[in-house]
């Protein structure tokens, strides 16, 4: 009898340690759907150029892709190479979200290929926003060298020339003739060792320059424009030219710059 009754408590143990498991089993809600496949998606990054943005948010179908607002001269992500968007024909919506905001909404469709890198750029102003996007050809080099090319995205409402961009390390051109909206393909670049780059209008040997205002710590004078980069082996860079072309003034918020982001 004493066995029985053993059995019998041994049984019933097991049967409410099975109930036990059952009701404290975890799930997880997945309320955004994970990715764990990138076979038919492309990669892509977005650059802002646009003049007078402040909060500029991007849409790809309808579903927000950078958590924090853009402003001009920002990159996402800002990590470099880019976050994943499915392969065909997607819808993008780029716009300043503040109700009283008076962005106009740029509205677009692109068709991206799986497995292939792009770059948006966004530029012009924000009344009359405009995009470009380009493939981003990612190679990572053999040797120890980095990439570069060049983005030119300043604003004018005339026409202005074409530019170059000097590398004081080399003491010449690395870019010539480079005209509004161009991005050039990617040349192979010294590693580890810090450049500076001019930007001068194309044939001449005057650099580009910026106002600086008499209420910084030194005396009111004249600036050159310039990009410092320090690429790292491998990666790949992007010098991008951007802002008001005519934005020397003190007043002017929105003086031309000559910026460097990575893409790899």
């Amino acid at each position: 009898m004493k066995s029985v009754k053993i059995y019998v408590v041994g049984i019933a143990s097991l049967l409410l340690a099975g109930a036990l498991g059952i009701s404290c089993k975890k799930s997880f809600d997945e309320k955004v759907p994970g990715q764990y496949s990138f076979t038919n998606s492309s990669i892509l990054q977005v650059y802002n150029a646009m003049v007078g943005t402040a909060r500029n948010y991007v849409y790809v179908d309808s579903k927000p892709v950078n958590g924090a607002a853009m402003v001009l001269g920002s990159v996402f992500p800002t990590t470099g190479y880019g976050f994943s968007v499915p392969g065909g024909v997607r819808a993008f919506l780029v716009k300043d979200t503040l109700t009283a905001s008076t962005q106009v909404p740029l509205s677009f469709s692109e068709n991206l290929t799986a497995g292939k890198n792009y770059t948006l750029f966004m530029y012009d102003t924000t009344t009359t926003p405009k995009q470009k996007t380009v493939e981003t050809n990612i190679v990572i080099p053999s040797d120890l060298s980095s990439r570069l090319r060049f983005a030119n995205f300043v604003y004018n409402p005339t026409g202005i020339p074409a530019f170059d961009i000097y590398s004081k390390k080399r003491n010449a051109n690395i870019f010539t003739n480079v005209q509004v909206t161009d991005v050039t393909g990617f040349i192979p670049y010294d590693s580890d060792v810090t450049d500076t780059f001019y930007i001068r209008p194309t044939g001449t040997t005057t650099n580009l320059q910026n106002y600086r205002p008499a209420t910084m710590t030194v005396p009111a004078a004249f600036l050159d424009v310039i990009a410092v980069l320090t690429p790292t082996a491998k990666r790949s860079y992007t010098l991008v030219f951007r802002g008001g072309y005519r934005g020397t003034g003190t007043t002017n918020t929105n003086p031309r710059t000559l910026s460097v982001f990575a893409n790899y």
